[in-house]
């Protein structure tokens, strides 16, 4: 996943970083957490990594493509306060604890099996300081139902082209993507790629069960970047756990 996905990622992916950037410190600030060290878990091509270390957090992003990790390192040369390293979330390593974990845009929902998202849970709460906070997101049953279904989305700009179908599976609440990628060549023909993806649904009743089950203490879910509590048409939910000891 996120091979050739990741030259073009920037480009198609629409989303205001900076604005979770500050929803992320109004968090902490909210649960009273002034993280120096800060995980960021499936950090993709560093959209929020950065610019969190560019406020003075110490930073470390871990992700399963090299690919994504080698777009985060070109956009961060000039940052000293990065240490992105190659790992797959659900068996990571860490030479020592931190004060906060991030998890974000639905990465969590490509933890398709129960107990890989225990086991993922049990990790980050291993590694977090006593009083840390771990805050993360998900994609509802509610946007994999009635958004995504079996649509199609596609965008293009000046030198790539991106198709996205979706086929969503009641009954093993998986949503599979079939990206296709064109991307323009030297001599002005399009190469076709295709990546495929799957995340799984999960009800909040469930993450919260493993949450506590894995010795986090549930502190609040929100509907998306609000104080808000979610709703019924909620696309997004954002959960704050905390390793209070």
């Amino acid at each position: 996943m996120y091979n050739k996905f990741s030259e073009v990622y920037d480009n198609f992916i629409n989303i205001d970083y900076g604005s979770w950037v500050k929803y992320i410190e109004s968090l902490w600030a909210k649960f009273g957490c002034k993280p120096n060290l800060v995980l960021d878990l499936a950090c993709g091509t560093g959209n929020i990594t950065i610019p969190l270390a560019k406020k003075g957090y110490d930073m470390i992003g871990l992700d399963l493509s090299e690919d994504m990790l080698s777009m985060a390192r070109s956009k961060s040369r000039e940052l000293e306060n990065i240490l992105f390293t190659l790992q797959d979330m659900r068996s990571f390593e860490l030479y020592g604890t931190v004060d906060a974990c991030i998890c974000m845009v639905d990465s969590v929902n490509y933890i398709l099996g129960e107990a890989e998202l225990s086991e993922v849970f049990r990790l980050i709460r291993n590694y977090l300081n006593p009083g840390g906070l771990f805050i993360f997101d998900i994609n509802t049953k509610h946007k994999f139902q009635n958004i995504l279904k079996s649509n199609s989305f596609c965008d293009i700009t000046e030198d790539a082209a991106l198709i996205w179908e979706n086929y969503y599976d009641e009954d093993s609440q998986i949503n599979e993507y079939m990206v296709s990628i064109f991307l323009k060549s030297k001599n002005g023909l399009y190469e076709r790629h295709e990546e495929f993806h799957s995340q799984r649904a999960y009800e909040a009743e469930y993450i919260c069960e493993a949450l506590k089950a894995s010795g986090f203490e549930l502190l609040a879910q929100y509907d998306a970047l609000t104080f808000d509590k979610p709703r019924k048409e909620s696309e997004k939910v954002f959960f704050v756990a905390g390793n209070i000891v």
